[in-house]
């Protein structure tokens, strides 16, 4: 069974590009950190499935050294139709994939 994990989050924009991230909470990203049956992709990343309002889609998740906890990108097509602006939380649930 994949692990699901609810929380909520500040989307947050990178210096450079204009990427729209949230951080994932330091308990969840640690749960998600220990769980070595999942396969870990190109920069250390691990596939993930997102919802955010009606809204879902696959994605991955990335560990951020700095922060010590894993990041999630949100698309701007889904920041659109979502109505999700940087600095207001927004609710997400993520599930883990293999």
């Amino acid at each position: 069974m994949n692990p699901i994990f609810t929380f909520e989050a500040e989307p947050w924009l990178f210096h450079t590009g204009g990427w729209v991230f949230v951080s994932l909470p330091s308990d969840i990203s640690e749960d998600i950190r220990t769980m070595d049956h999942f396969p870990r992709k190109g920069f250390g990343s691990i596939r993930v499935e997102v919802t955010v309002g009606q809204s879902t889609w696959r994605t991955s998740i990335f560990p951020d050294s700095k922060l010590s906890q894993f990041v999630l990108p949100i698309k701007k097509d889904i920041r659109k139709k979502e109505q999700i602006a940087v600095g207001e939380i927004v609710s997400i649930q993520i599930t883990v994939l293999d």
